[in-house]
């Protein structure tokens, strides 16, 4: 008789978890699964769709906000490390102190980048506006956009399409060099150009 009951009390254990296993299967929807970039080897070729995919928001603090609900989309590809400002595909161009204008150095890099990005469709490209350490936060807020859209207008001028470009203004919330001096300050003073797919 032991032998017949603890065979009626495994059975209903494992109608039990059998049961338990089917209700968590059947509740919520899993969310979509995200495309990361691949680190190298056989990645699939995008598919064309009308749908895009939702904009996450952008952990926004004291010195950073999202200019016209533009945040940042995707990761960095081809390299480099996030928020660095360096190693991607595409270089940081600098400004002088208190200005967004463009000088020829920059200009001729953003031609560059130009040429890039119509070799590189699949792409699309935040541009992030930075400062150095000095002034208030609102005025390198308002500075680090100036700057970004000024990248993004000569980018447009250029060819590339508006809808595959990004703005965001980090101000002085990103800081490339924490020193204090007019070296560090000097490199502080850029666009930066994140690379997603």
């Amino acid at each position: 008789m032991p032998f017949r009951f603890d065979r009626r009390l495994t059975g209903l254990v494992l109608t039990l978890a059998i049961l338990v296993a089917i209700s968590a299967c059947g509740g919520k929807k899993r969310p979509p699964a995200l495309a990361t970039p691949s680190g190298g080897g056989g990645a699939a070729a995008p598919t064309e769709t009308t749908e895009r995919a939702p904009v996450q928001p952008l952990e926004e603090g004291p010195d950073v906000r999202a200019m016209e609900g533009e945040g940042a989309e995707g990761t960095d590809i081809l390299g480099g490390a996030p928020g660095t400002g360096e190693g991607g595909p595409l270089a940081d161009i600098h400004f002088d102190l208190d200005s967004a204008s463009l000088g020829d150095e920059a200009r001729a890099t953003v031609e560059k980048h130009a040429l890039w990005l119509q070799g590189h469709r699949d792409v699309t490209v935040t541009v992030e506006g930075h400062c150095d350490e000095r002034g208030t936060v609102d005025y390198n807020l308002a500075l680090g956009e100036q700057r970004a859209r000024a990248a993004r207008d000569y980018l447009v001028s250029l060819g590339v399409a508006a809808e595959r470009l990004r703005v965001v203004s980090y101000g002085k919330e990103r800081p490339l060099d924490t020193g204090s001096d007019e070296a560090a300050w000097a490199r502080n003073r850029r666009a930066r150009f994140a690379v997603a797919r």
